[in-house]
């Protein structure tokens, strides 16, 4: 800790020296990292927006999560996530009535030496399909798309939701001031978060991306990772994976995750 501080301090006085900051020009600052603290709430962690946007967030993961070739790669946490989520069963619908076009997720967790990784844990959640999440709005209550869920004894894993659309940032705050300031856009991509624990496994925390996402190339807080952009198949109406009849269009998504094992 005191190399971290040390090193804080060395680079603030830095930076204050080379862009010769005013005190009117550090009030402001001041001022503004204490609207970021006003606005984080067990919903919503305006810290971690803002740590998102400017790139901090990516610099940091990147540096701490180097792995060998062919492990699955690790992106933003994101500001969204909820620590008590619903418990699943394999094939649960865990959109809870929210907005988007069905998608049936399939995928299996394996070791990097391609060994099966057995009763992982997976934490999903992601947007609806109009590009909003559970936690964001005063008129949705309870949580949807968002749960907890065993991998099987074989590392197979399978459940049901709805595709989420690209949205942006939440910009009421004080990080959507900032973004507006410097002139860009507050989009994400539309994507799916996972995190994933198992026993003898560094924890996995990454998205899988839709490729024909328009906001591949701009994503605001820089979480995309070419290896996490997956092909989301669009299918007619007809049988779902799960056996049952699909009355409307729908999507299937196929991805397997590789974990680290821990040294």
């Amino acid at each position: 800790m005191h190399t971290i501080f040390t090193g804080l301090i060395e680079h603030l006085h830095a930076f204050a020296r080379e862009v010769q900051l005013t005190e009117q020009e550090w009030e402001k600052g001041i001022e503004f990292l204490t609207q970021v603290g006003k606005y984080c709430s067990p919903e919503r962690q305006e810290f971690i927006l803002l740590s998102d946007v400017l790139g901090l967030s990516s610099l940091v993961i990147a540096q701490n999560n180097r792995k060998p070739a062919g492990c699955t790669e690790s992106t933003v946490f994101g500001p969204f996530h909820v620590a008590e989520a619903p418990l699943l069963e394999p094939g649960d619908d865990f959109s809870q009535g929210a907005p988007g076009t069905p998608w049936f997720v399939t995928g299996k967790v394996t070791g990097i030496g391609g060994e099966t990784v057995a009763n992982a844990t997976i934490d999903i959640w992601h947007a609806d399909g109009e590009g909003q999440y559970d936690v964001q709005a005063a008129d949705i209550h309870g949580l949807r798309c968002r749960g907890v869920m065993k991998a099987d004894s074989q590392g197979n894993f399978f459940f049901r939701t709805v595709v989420p659309e690209a949205y942006e940032i939440p910009s009421d705050g004080p990080v959507g001031s900032l973004l507006a300031a410097q002139g860009r856009a507050a989009w994400r991509p539309a994507h799916l978060h996972f995190m994933i624990n198992a026993e003898g496994y560094q924890r996995l925390i990454t998205h899988v991306f839709n490729k024909e996402d328009e906001y591949l190339n701009s994503d605001s807080v820089f979480g995309v990772r070419a290896s996490l952009i997956a092909d989301w198949v669009k299918h007619a109406p007809g049988i779902a994976p799960d056996g049952t009849f699909c009355p409307q269009s729908f999507c299937t998504l196929d991805f397997n995750f590789v974990l680290n094992p821990i040294s």
